[in-house]
């Protein structure tokens, strides 16, 4: 018995690190990683660390489902948007069939990829990245264009989970974000599952 139970380990193991390794997006086939709720990166405590206001301009990367979304659309209200950017098309649908189903009209997707973002400079208020930033291949890049989309004192959130094979410990990401020009705010909830808040 103990011999099978140990074979399962390694694979587990050795699976995760293949994971970690080759960073790739969460497919539309297993959504319901993304559907799942949320242990301490709650929604109250993105609104917490976010501090969004009525009719600002957020780009939102990797939405999944709209987990986050229907949330932050309804945060900036009628005179702000939503920005979605994902990699897959049908993340993108169902989000936004979900956000029309909620009579959110402001709610918009644009497929891309976050190493190369296609808006000019200065066009954000906030961006948000959720669980996604590891599964980037070249973080590192889509951090100094996240830094070029910001406006001036614009915020850059993350939040990252435990458990996640892509996770990006908090240590790493701060060495991250601040060699690409963002300064580090502060962090909410604990290392183990935390939102961090970075300006431009």
């Amino acid at each position: 018995m103990r011999k099978p139970v140990a074979l399962g380990a390694v694979a587990v193991g050795a699976v995760a690190l293949w994971w970690r390794k080759n960073p790739s997006a969460c497919p539309y086939s297993q959504r319901f990683w993304v559907e799942a709720p949320h242990p301490l990166i709650t929604r109250a405590r993105l609104r917490e660390i976010l501090e969004p206001r009525p009719g600002e301009r957020l780009l939102e990367i990797g939405p999944g489902t709209g987990y986050y979304t229907l949330e932050l659309a309804a945060w900036v209200g009628d005179q702000g948007a939503i920005e979605v950017l994902d990699i897959q098309q049908e993340m993108l649908d169902h989000t936004i069939r979900a956000a029309r189903e909620r009579g959110l009209w402001n709610v918009n997707p644009t497929r891309g990829d976050a190493q190369e973002l296609g808006w000019d400079d200065d066009s954000f208020d906030a961006a948000i990245l959720i669980t996604v930033l590891g599964e980037i291949p070249d973080q590192d890049a889509a951090l100094r264009e996240i830094a070029r989309v910001l406006r001036p004192g614009g915020r850059l959130i993350v939040g990252e989970l435990f458990g996640d094979p892509h996770m990006v410990t908090l240590g790493s990401l701060q060495r991250r974000a601040e060699a690409a020009g963002l300064r580090f705010g502060r962090r909410v909830g604990p290392k183990l599952g935390y939102f961090a808040r970075f300006s431009a």
